[in-house]
């Protein structure tokens, strides 16, 4: 099968992220084998939900024993950014056939929709096929390593020196993922709501301040978009 010139410059957009995968993936192994779950359990996490900052924020809810709804709302809310992330997608996939849709849906990962949604605004030619083409093409090398550092930092978790900083990639992948994405004032406005809010809601038991947190962001980021846009209609 010859894949088309698009599935390799997404594949080729899509590799660098592999810097942050490898030890994103390798931390969430040695997280969850710490808190108690086993391989079977910690690789169905990461083939299951294949959401890297709902499962840290589930595994530690797990590990402080909280509710089985406080778990369930919270990852939610870290995961309502794929519904955006689908809104914003589907002008451009929307044609595609319905089984292909499931598909872009199960590998929905920030990396796949920041590089595919920038190619996507800058190459209006594009066809459907091309854009669905492009984005199998980024995630092909991210989430399958997603799967293998999952389960070597599960296995070998034990070999992994103390002192070795690799839960940096944590920060440094949303960093990149985010910083790009700020290009409107409600964005900017909307992040630094989320920060303000996180550090002010710190108090909040089983993390519940990042759900007020998301929620302020959201209304603020909404607010600001109203008002520019009554400005503009001015």
């Amino acid at each position: 099968m010859t894949f088309p010139r698009d599935f390799w410059l997404g594949f080729r957009a899509g590799l660098p992220f592999l810097l942050v995968i490898i030890p994103f993936g390798a931390v969430f192994g040695v997280v969850a084998t710490e808190a108690g779950l086993n391989l079977t359990q910690t690789m169905g996490f990461s083939i299951m939900v294949i959401a890297g900052a709902a499962q840290f924020v589930a595994v530690q809810l797990m590990v402080e024993n909280a509710p089985i709804l406080i778990i369930l709302a919270t990852s939610l809310a870290v995961n309502l950014r794929m519904a955006m992330y689908s809104a914003s997608l589907a002008p451009h996939l929307g044609k595609i056939t319905w089984w292909e849709r499931a598909v872009v849906s199960y590998f929905m990962v920030d990396q796949a929709y920041a590089a595919s949604i920038l190619k996507y605004e800058t190459g209006p030619q594009m066809t459907p096929r091309q854009k669905l083409a492009y984005y199998m093409g980024v995630v092909t090398p991210v989430c399958p390593m997603w799967y293998i550092a999952t389960y070597g930092g599960a296995v070998l978790g034990d070999l992994i020196p103390a002192g070795l900083p690799i839960d940096f990639a944590v920060p440094i992948t949303f960093l990149a993922l985010i910083v790009p994405m700020l290009r409107t004032l409600a964005h900017v406005v909307a992040a630094l709501v989320s920060i303000i809010g996180v550090l002010v809601f710190s108090f909040v038991p089983f993390n519940l301040g990042l759900l007020i947190a998301a929620l302020l962001a959201m209304v603020a980021g909404a607010e600001v978009e109203r008002q520019i846009s009554k400005r503009a209609a001015r």
